[in-house]
């Protein structure tokens, strides 16, 4: 209970609990039918537009705010980025100032931003929805007025309607009765010309709140686009730096092996062939490669085929031109052009690089001539299978084989 001295007397405070217990009980009266209840249809639309408004004006209000947490999560999220590239970024790395300078230039980007929307957007809704509550409480004020000018006009009716009629009484009630009209009325006029203003307001509002917002965002992501692409621009850069740097590493290590390999090939090339022949297999018995036999060896040579005359090894180490004046001089008639002489399988043979000839036993091979002498290895022969030639007359398929597994016919 309110003290007395204190702006609330003794009389004031017994007059309000009165004024209450006359409003209760009269919504008691209305609610029960014993009393007829003055409604204003319109107003009350109004009343609920009010309502409408001020719900929707308060979550946009949360929202907002809750926007403008989020933007200052993401500006605190961008800052540790940014410091942790430049806590990475090494001195001597192309575009390192560039990249502090970019740093700088995203943190002030956010603040501006969260200041932008937190100085246009938010503080113009904060400011919107500041008139609520006073209209709020003038509304209730209005129901309550409401109130007691219906109890007023009851109560003069009920003296009015009395067998024993009272003039004085009958006098005051009228006055208390005209009193609590002119209250009542001069607050629902103010609402009822304010109320609707207030809801077509709205539109105004929602309008400057999200332009500005939208203006704000487009100025942003309009500048950090422009941040982002010269962030792009030095990684860009670092990484074609950084091949450039491996590129001429990697040169100067292929011209170290280079020379190296050269030396060794010099060191080597005068000593080992470039190919060696093949040794002959396990039995069916295969003749090694093919040497410079001695006259006695040339005698004791026989063939391993009971049907085929012997044929003797010649000496691997005659040069082209003696093949080629043998085929001249018409050693053997039945040879193609261009070809020196004739050889048959007495081994298979699998082919183990790209260049050599495949060969079973029995295949006739018409041997070629090296275009340089000089890529002929020891023990090697370069010819082409006599089945091919005579079906497609051509040489592409000719490839090099071992001597030691054919024998000359």
């Amino acid at each position: 209970m309110a003290e007395i001295g204190k702006g609330v007397t003794a009389g004031k405070l017994a007059i309000n609990v009165q004024k209450r217990l006359t409003r209760a009980q009269e919504k008691v009266l209305q609610k029960l039918g014993k009393a007829d209840e003055t409604r204003d249809v319109v107003f009350e639309e109004m009343v609920a537009n009010f309502n409408k408004q001020m719900g929707e004006g308060t979550k946009l209000q949360k929202d907002l705010k809750a926007y403008l947490a989020a933007v200052k999560t993401m500006h605190d999220a961008s800052r540790r980025l940014q410091d942790c590239l430049a806590d990475m970024y090494e001195p001597d790395w192309f575009g390192k100032e560039e990249m502090d300078a970019l740093a700088e230039d995203t943190d002030t980007m956010w603040l501006d931003y969260h200041q932008s929307i937190t100085d246009k957007s938010l503080q113009d809704m904060d400011m919107y929805l500041s008139q609520f509550p006073d209209i709020k409480a003038r509304i209730a004020k209005r129901d309550r007025k409401l109130v007691d000018f219906d109890s007023a006009r009851h109560h003069f009716t009920s003296l009015q309607k009395g067998k024993k009629k009272d003039e004085a009484k009958i006098a005051k009630a009228e006055e208390d009765l005209g009193r609590a009209q002119k209250i009542f009325e001069e607050l629902n006029v103010e609402l009822q010309d304010e109320l609707p203003a207030l809801w077509d307001r709205r539109v105004g509002v929602y309008v400057n709140t999200f332009q500005s917002l939208a203006g704000h965002q487009e100025k942003f992501h309009k500048e950090m686009s422009k941040l982002s692409e010269n962030l792009n621009d030095i990684m860009t850069k670092l990484e074609e730096q950084r091949q450039i740097k491996k590129g001429a590493t990697a040169a100067s290590k292929t011209e170290d092996c280079a020379k190296s390999e050269g030396a060794n090939h010099n060191e080597s090339a005068s000593s080992a062939p470039k190919r060696s022949a093949p040794p002959p297999g396990p039995p069916p018995s295969r003749p090694p490669p093919r040497m410079t036999p001695s006259p006695n060896q040339q005698q004791q040579n026989v063939s391993p085929f009971e049907d085929e005359p012997s044929v003797h090894d010649t000496n691997t180490d005659s040069t082209t031109t003696t093949l080629q004046s043998a085929v001249t001089n018409g050693s053997d008639g039945e040879l193609p052009p261009g070809f020196l002489y004739k050889v048959k399988a007495v081994h298979d043979y699998a082919a183990t690089d790209g260049d050599e000839l495949e060969l079973k036993m029995g295949d006739v091979v018409l041997v070629l001539a090296f275009d340089n002498p000089d890529e002929q290895d020891d023990g090697w022969l370069m010819g082409l299978k006599e089945s091919h030639w005579f079906q497609k007359k051509d040489i592409s398929a000719k490839g090099v084989f071992p001597e030691n597994f054919t024998q000359r016919v």
